[in-house]
């Protein structure tokens, strides 16, 4: 049975598809999108959305993505990228249970220290119109990404500009992704030419250039 990865590009699956992209994996890919994108994602004519009872029936708490190995179910990106790399070994793969721990522990940094507030820069980026951006919840996201910042910086810097084995793994993919958001915040990469300089190589692998192709042909 292929693996199946439900859910679209403009989503927390661009995680999964790059990382699936890097392993070199086959997969059927089923588009569900978020219903709130639709004007009646109720609608007998909607197209497949996280609303819709056949998804729901796969995913009762209505997120994506979601995969399907064989029968076994996941979702979460991150949870899905630490169970693919785990599944195929290689040297996006955690060698050891240091590395195992060390790559969930950047995993959940990312998404609990760094995503509210890397979302908020996405959200209420400068070049959104106004009646859209909030700039104070801009700038408020932006001081609260400073020290989160300052550590990754840090850490790369220790780590050879890697995070984990001084090498690109999938607690790269992982974390550079959660940053993606936070890139229309120029000034916070430039006091961090670390970090910039990290993400610029994660972002010119093969495999993320494919991801975001593809991604660039959804509609918006």
């Amino acid at each position: 049975m292929a693996l199946k990865l439900y859910g679209v590009l403009r989503s927390r699956a661009s995680r999964n598809v790059w990382l699936l992209n890097e392993l070199g994996l086959a997969f059927e890919h089923v588009p569900v999108i978020q219903g709130y994108r639709l004007g009646d994602p109720g609608s007998p004519a909607a197209p497949l959305n996280t609303t819709s009872p056949a998804f729901r029936a796969i995913n009762p708490a209505g997120h994506i993505p979601v995969i399907d190995d064989d029968g076994f179910i996941l979702s979460e990106s991150l949870a899905i990228n630490l169970y693919l790399a785990r599944r195929h070994p290689g040297p996006l793969s955690p060698l050891d249970p240091r590395e195992d721990a060390s790559m969930t522990m950047w995993a959940l940094w990312a998404a609990t220290d760094c995503e509210p507030h890397t979302l908020q820069i996405l959200y209420h980026r400068p070049e959104l119109p106004e009646s859209k951006r909030d700039p104070r919840a801009f700038e408020a996201a932006k001081a609260a990404l400073v020290r989160p910042f300052e550590a990754l910086e840090q850490r790369l810097r220790e780590g050879g500009g890697y995070l984990v084995g001084r090498r690109f793994t999938v607690a790269d993919i992982n974390t550079a992704e959660v940053f993606r958001y936070a890139q229309p915040a120029t000034d916070l990469f430039a006091k961090h030419p670390g970090v910039r300089a990290w993400l610029k190589a994660c972002q010119s692998r093969p495999a993320f250039q494919g991801m975001m192709a593809a991604r660039a042909k959804e509609p918006e």
